[in-house]
């Protein structure tokens, strides 16, 4: 019974045109018809899922966040974000959470938790990002980007990064989003 709730809210999409393929997403308008039987165009953003790993480290000094740091062209900024990328067609979440971690620093995370996922701009987006929590992490090689990448990675105190994050270089949506996650199950699971 729960989910027919809002059937009352629901609109009917009666049909679909790709308005451009931009090769991360496609530019989409959806006629759409809402419950009183009104017809409208609604542009859309058809994007791929992405994962967003927070990856952590043990050190002398406390616990650290490995970071990525990497020029944003959307903002026209150099940012600093937790190791992020799209989910390929017919891959998993979690072996796009391990690819993306291996590819952007080197590392492989013998522990991950998949803290939660969330449709980042239900309004226009259709994708979801689902964000994990890694520990027990191995630097088992080099970097292996893609053409036209740029990516440094660095280690940061994870209270510099709750300090920091959302304001400068670290203000990427995303990032805090999955942040918040993280200290939910920080938070939930009695961790430090």
């Amino acid at each position: 019974m729960e989910e027919n709730k809002n059937e009352y809210l629901h609109w009917k999409e009666i049909d679909r045109k790709i308005l451009a393929d931009c090769h991360i997403f496609k530019v989409v308008s959806a006629l759409r018809e809402d419950p009183y039987g009104s017809r409208v165009d609604r542009f859309l953003l058809d994007a791929p899922d992405w994962v967003t790993v927070i990856p952590i480290v043990e050190s002398d000094e406390g616990e650290k966040c490995l970071m990525v740091k990497q020029y944003r062209h959307g903002s026209s900024s150099v940012t600093r974000e937790f190791p992020a990328g799209t989910v390929d067609p017919g891959e998993k979440p979690e072996d796009a959470m391990h690819r993306e971690l291996l590819e952007e620093t080197g590392y492989t995370a013998g522990e991950m938790v998949l803290l939660g996922a969330v449709n980042p701009n239900s309004a226009f987006m259709n994708n979801t990002q689902y964000i994990y929590a890694a520990r027990d992490l191995k630097k088992v090689g080099g970097q292996d980007l893609d053409e036209h990448e740029e990516v440094e990675f660095e280690l940061l105190l994870l209270s510099e990064v709750l300090e920091k994050m959302g304001r400068g270089d670290f203000s990427n949506g995303t990032m805090m989003t999955a942040l918040g996650f993280f200290m939910r199950w920080r938070s939930a699971d009695g961790e430090k």
